[in-house]
């Protein structure tokens, strides 16, 4: 009875998680090699030279939509977005997705919730909490539910997307291990766990076409819509800079 209690079940799911940021954590440790041998005098090439490129996108990326008043908010951004594009392609290898896991999804969510509120909580200081009884402190219900939204939007459109191409690619998979099965009924080797030699032959030519889609195309579209919906709800709270509010005023007039 204890045994059971005391047991503790990884999900395959996390254990993919934690190969992806491990992935991550050798690669940030190769560039940071490369840049401080780096002759600076000299273009930088391969990993290091795409690692500046992306570096020096996410920054302006961030820079063009928040300004100047989150300097640091780029790095973070690039850290996410590698991580995602990294982990809806991870199921190419044949284990699991981190994103089919909604633990994975309601964390990065959560991190852009937290984000959200402390970015409000740093520019407004104790106004912060006027947000919740305005326009009427009879609004305070209404908006500490309201809160919740966009950890919920983030969260439940990432895993939606990945679960659905998850779930599309096993009926496929299943689809045509029958119909392969059928077709070469005449090959009658069999593994050990009961699958046929002959329900393998069609899956091959078929479904490399949907992971593109699925795993490649659909994962790098997924990535670049959380990212940007991150920056811009984070992004809201930012107020505008000094510099951007005079050249509005100067265009007004």
């Amino acid at each position: 009875m204890f045994d059971n209690f005391f047991e503790m079940v990884i999900a395959p799911e996390v254990i993919s998680s934690l190969i992806v940021m491990g992935i991550m954590m050798i690669l940030a440790i190769i560039v940071g090699i490369q840049a401080r041998f780096q002759d600076p005098l000299k273009k930088p090439k391969g990993l290091l030279l795409i690692t500046e490129l992306g570096v020096k996108f996410f920054d302006d990326f961030t820079r063009n939509m928040i300004g100047n008043r989150l300097p640091n908010m780029g790095g973070f951004v690039f850290g996410v977005a590698v991580y995602l594009f990294i982990a809806f392609i991870f199921g190419l290898t044949g284990l699991p997705s981190p994103v089919t896991y909604m633990a994975v999804p309601l964390s990065l969510g959560f991190t852009t919730f937290l984000l959200i509120h402390i970015t409000s909580a740093r520019f407004t200081k104790w106004k912060y909490f006027k947000r919740y009884v305005e326009p009427l402190p009879l609004f305070l219900p209404i908006n500490l539910i309201s809160m919740w939204a966009p950890l919920l939007s983030l969260s439940l459109r990432l895993f939606g997307n990945a679960i659905s191409g998850w779930v599309l690619m096993t009926i496929v998979y299943n689809a045509l291990e029958s119909l392969s099965g059928m077709i070469f009924s005449f090959m009658t080797v069999t593994f050990p766990d009961g699958g046929a030699v002959g329900a393998a032959i069609l899956p091959p030519f078929v479904t490399p076409v949907l992971h593109a889609y699925f795993d490649l195309f659909s994962g790098f579209i997924q990535t670049t819509v959380f990212i940007s919906l991150s920056v811009i709800l984070i992004g809201q709270e930012v107020p505008e800079d000094e510099e951007n509010v005079e050249l509005s005023r100067k265009g007004g007039n």
